[in-house]
């Protein structure tokens, strides 16, 4: 696959999602305009129960946890690789509407990437 980037949303909810293949696994990245290191998860696929399971770690004061989590879980049980992924998503004076169009943004990009991976995967 090699690497894939793509965004969503406009303004202060744009969304960027970059990923790369490292070997079999995924290396993902979902940031916005003041990208950071705010949580990081990794996906597992366990073959022999057929389920994927994740791990997180959040930095102190960062809520980035719920993307990550999401994502990776997504990630690892659709393409059954491994993934790590890193969020960094931070918005001064966040609203609760902007709060979610975040979320739905990064859930669009988490799909996108699937379905390109889907149709280019090696």
């Amino acid at each position: 696959m090699g690497e894939h980037e793509i965004t969503r949303g406009e303004g202060r909810t744009r969304v960027t999602l970059s990923a790369k293949s490292l070997g079999d696994d995924f290396v993902v990245s979902i940031y916005n305009a003041n990208a950071h290191i705010g949580a990081v998860a990794v996906g597992e696929y366990d073959h022999g129960e057929k389920r994927a399971s994740t791990s997180v770690i959040t930095r102190h004061g960062h809520k980035d946890d719920a993307i990550a989590l999401k994502a990776a879980y997504l990630i690892s049980r659709k393409t059954q690789r491994p993934s790590c992924v890193i969020v960094g998503i931070h918005l001064d004076d966040i609203t609760e509407e902007e709060i979610q169009e975040l979320l739905a943004n990064a859930d669009s990009l988490v799909e996108d990437f699937l379905t390109h991976w889907e149709h280019h995967r090696l």
